[in-house]
């Protein structure tokens, strides 16, 4: 009883500081809320919702071949891409000491895929290597830093068993990595789920992947088609663990390259044009340097402020819906509040929801209301409230209870949140950057973020700006995982949050 007593003193401070933190956040989304453009453009959006709904309940798997060839080069991307990054992030995590590594690895995670994407398209056209590297680069820049923490936290007792004068090699490989290697293997599998949400939405920007199709149907009002593509998106992920065994993971490697497919032909010229011309600013291209200022204050005022208002708002608002969206989803799967019934189907659900990239939600929820912020905020704040909600659940099952415990909505608000709500700020200030990230590239939908402005940018085919906005937005994601860590030191929470 004495100990209860101890950890309730000691859990006050820590929640009523976190409880204050939340207020302020909630604060300040409902002041950006004032600045946001949440209108519905659209002219009928409820007929385009009975379509969409009949797609959905009529789903068209005539097509099969299509929708196969979708699925294998969905894989073929995401396999070779995250094993790209995989490989080369745990190179990275052995120097993850040395600052300047450090800061370049958050620089690569700091710009999302299809920016990535976008950029090697201008070097090496609609090719494979333009996909793989998309998704390699900003992926070793993650996996580097979570291998590089998972190797800190290793147990050091075994190292200290091995025999004096063993090599650096022989100890790191016969010691600290096989302490770690389960956590590595696991965060690398879920690192995969994620590669997969990567090379569907690649689709969008050209490549032969799901998304590709899913934009040719929605664009042709072929929604039974679009169905058929989400539904078995979903079974492969469902289906996940049964299909991708270690043991066949060589075989996969080996056959994943004979599915990549691509267009055009890679052409040093176009790279070699690119890196000297087409990306620097285009006063400096003839010399001039007083006209730079002036083109870096132009930027400023026309495209790069405005977006980055745009962009705060939309993710502080986000952020906030995220967060209540994933304190009323996470029951649906807890032991504490359903029985085995009640949370397979709240699984289904969330799997659903957390598996359909932002970037699709988004784009479906276009369709319905027009291109204001109000498809962008739904959409990030189902797939980040299912993620978080799915992870509370979890962490919630851990959970024991008093004897004396409530039930229902006392149990909810008076037992669980108090004790769970520490990690779910951890989440949450976790998903801040990626958040920001995805709100960013959103823009290429046409909501009017940074990423509408790179979009404009290189239809215009104005490098220079495009390439100095995508730094912008790396600075700006920087920035919030900066505040993100300050904010999780001073409240005490985790700061090695993964598979989020």
């Amino acid at each position: 009883m004495s100990s209860d007593v101890i950890v309730e003193t000691q859990s006050k401070p820590r929640y009523s500081q976190a409880v204050r933190t939340s207020f302020w956040f909630v604060i300040v989304a409902l002041v950006c809320l004032l600045f946001s453009d949440i209108s519905i453009t659209t002219q009928d959006p409820w007929t385009e919702l009975k379509r969409m709904g009949w797609g959905i309940i009529t789903p068209n798997f005539l097509d099969y071949r299509t929708i196969l060839e979708a699925l294998v080069q969905t894989i073929a991307f995401a396999l070779v891409g995250v094993a790209l990054g995989a490989g080369g992030g745990f190179i990275l995590a052995q120097f993850f000491h040395i600052g300047i590594v450090r800061w370049a690895c958050a620089f690569v995670r700091a710009i999302h895929e299809i920016f990535w994407a976008l950029i090697f398209l201008q070097m090496l056209g609609l090719t494979p290597l333009t996909g793989l590297l998309a998704i390699g680069i900003p992926y070793a820049g993650i996996c580097a830093k979570v291998y590089a923490e998972t190797l800190e936290e290793a147990d050091l007792r075994a190292e200290k068993a091995v025999p004096g004068g063993s090599g650096l090699l022989s100890t790191f490989f016969y010691a600290r990595l096989p302490e770690v290697w389960a956590h590595i293997v696991h965060y690398t599998s879920y690192r995969f789920e994620c590669g997969l949400r990567s090379s569907a939405v690649l689709g969008f920007i050209g490549m032969p992947t799901l998304g590709f199709h899913l934009e040719s149907a929605f664009g042709e009002g072929n929604y039974s088609d679009a169905a058929a593509l989400l539904i078995a998106f979903y079974i492969l992920i469902v289906t996940l663990r049964f299909w991708m065994r270690g043991r066949l993971l060589w075989l996969y490697l080996l056959a994943a390259p004979l599915f990549l497919t691509g267009g055009s032909e890679i052409k040093l010229t176009n790279i070699v044009r690119f890196l000297t011309s087409d990306i620097v600013p285009a006063p400096l291209r003839i010399g001039d340097f007083s006209g730079f200022v002036d083109w870096i204050v132009s930027m400023f005022q026309t495209q790069v402020l405005p977006g980055v208002f745009a962009t705060v708002i939309l993710t502080q608002i986000a952020l906030v819906m995220t967060a209540f969206l994933a304190l009323v989803l996470f029951p649906l799967i807890s032991e504490k509040f359903f029985g085995q019934f009640g949370r397979s189907i709240g699984h289904v659900f969330l799997v659903i929801v957390r598996s359909t990239p932002e970037f699709i939600l988004a784009y479906i929820f276009l369709q319905l209301w027009g291109p204001s912020m109000l498809p962008a905020i739904v959409a990030l704040s189902l797939h980040n409230g299912a993620i978080i909600g799915h992870l509370m659940g979890r962490y919630s099952n851990e959970i024991l209870l008093r004897p004396d415990h409530g039930k229902g909505l006392n149990l909810y608000g008076y037992e669980i949140v108090p004790r769970i709500y520490g990690q779910f700020l951890a989440f949450l200030f976790y998903r801040w950057e990626v958040i920001m990230r995805e709100t960013a590239i959103l823009g290429i939908l046409g909501i009017a973020t940074l990423g509408f402005f790179v979009d404009s940018a290189i239809a215009d085919i104005r490098l220079d700006r495009a390439m100095f906005l995508i730094f912008i937005t790396a600075i700006l994601n920087i920035g919030i995982d900066i505040i993100s860590r300050k904010l999780r030191a001073r409240l005490r929470i985790n700061q090695t949050v993964e598979a989020v």
